[in-house]
């Protein structure tokens, strides 16, 4: 699967995360972000290198309840779900070996 470079105009429901099949990394961020900017290309290059994984590029902030609902403190977060479960999480990565044990851990 592609990787998702823009942020979705609109964020999806919480059922509606949790019903989408198969691995998907929900990205909590925004795109002016200092945080955000310095991990995307290493988020960018761990998804380049697996075709398995959905990937959701959400803006949060005030009045957002997707990531209020996965208890979002701190840009970016991600969270892996498989199946509609939350498998990991990291936030505010600083190397390319954070991300990637991110999936590794939801394959363990």
């Amino acid at each position: 699967m592609a990787m998702n470079r823009a942020y979705v105009a609109q964020e999806p429901t919480r059922e509606a995360v949790e019903a989408m099949p198969g691995a998907v990394l929900l990205e909590f961020g925004a795109p002016w972000c200092p945080h955000c900017q310095a991990a995307e290309p290493l988020v960018d290059h761990a998804l380049s290198q697996r075709d398995d994984v959905a990937h959701l590029r959400i803006e949060d902030g005030r009045g957002r309840r997707l990531g209020r609902s996965f208890g979002v403190k701190l840009w970016p977060t991600y969270v892996l779900l498989r199946d509609g479960v939350e498998y990991g999480r990291t936030v505010r990565p600083r190397s390319l070996r954070e991300v990637e044990a991110l999936f590794d851990d939801a394959e363990a």
